[in-house]
């Protein structure tokens, strides 16, 4: 397996997309209460970028992950994590490929569940099971079953599953070994259990599913997720996956202190 280290230069997250899986604005849908002149209510579909001691982690690719990586100029993933199946998390892992070609061995490691890992080789058959891609050009994966912690060079990455529907969600921790902070991505998810809650704790950063003001069968209300937040305790808290009934301005306005709303392009740095 593939780990690059370099130099510390700071734990980042960078929010690559913190939309539904419609997207938002919505295809063929007015939302008179969404003010489309603010670029932050402009959301593409939900993922992550982290880089730890100059290892870099993606977590989701979905629909427009090309456009994402070109956006925020991302030239290397060393491990991608796939939370679960569904196709805003999934449809866009063929353009990983691009990051195939440019490793020193070709096959990317890729992490999920046994459902997701399933998924992956129902979708992209042509990418697994290859020493080498069938050109240089195209993606090789290598699935791999994510552990309860995974050890890297770069630190660790704590996995949990959070219920979503009928679909368990990696919910994951990353603790930097160079420095010790500690970031948490949970989205996609109806609750956060207690024994969860106390994972998260003494994190620097929390990341929340937060779908809607109303409350929905698969995923935290606005209201859910703000509870969480504040039980957790982290300094910094964001909520991401929002739908199109969340306008950023309105929305940020009412959220307690040390609560935001991401978007995206959004950076952190820890």
């Amino acid at each position: 397996m593939q780990q690059r280290v370099c130099r510390h230069r700071a734990m980042e997250i960078i929010f690559m997309g913190t939309g539904t899986s419609q997207g938002v604005p919505m295809i063929a849908h007015d939302a008179p209460d969404l003010d489309l002149e603010n670029p932050k209510n402009w959301r593409t579909r939900p993922s992550i970028h982290v880089e730890m001691d100059g290892c870099h982690i993606q977590v989701d690719a979905g629909q427009e992950f090309r456009i994402q990586c070109l956006r925020e100029n991302i030239r290397q993933v060393d491990h991608f994590i796939l939370t679960h199946r569904h196709a805003d998390h999934i449809m866009g892992m063929d353009d990983l490929r691009r990051f195939c070609t440019l490793r020193e061995s070709p096959a990317l490691p890729v992490y999920s569940t046994t459902d997701g890992l399933q998924c992956i080789q129902n979708i992209y058959p042509y990418a697994i099971n290859r020493t080498k891609p069938i050109n240089r050009f195209y993606p090789v994966f290598q699935l791999l079953e994510m552990p309860a912690v995974l050890e890297l060079d770069c630190g660790r990455i704590h996995s949990t599953l959070l219920p979503h529907g009928p679909v368990d969600t990696l919910g994951l921790v990353f603790v930097e070994r160079s420095s010790g902070k500690k970031a948490v991505y949970f989205t996609d998810c109806k609750e956060v259990r207690p024994d969860q809650r106390e994972m998260a704790g003494n994190a620097d950063v929390v990341i929340l599913d937060a779908l809607q003001p109303r409350k929905h069968p698969t995923h935290m209300s606005i209201d859910e997720a703000v509870e969480t937040a504040l039980d957790i305790g982290a300094p910094q808290s964001y909520f991401t996956h929002m739908a199109f009934p969340v306008d950023h301005e309105t929305v940020e306005r009412e959220l307690p202190d040390g609560i935001s709303l991401a978007y995206d392009g959004l950076r952190v740095i820890l």
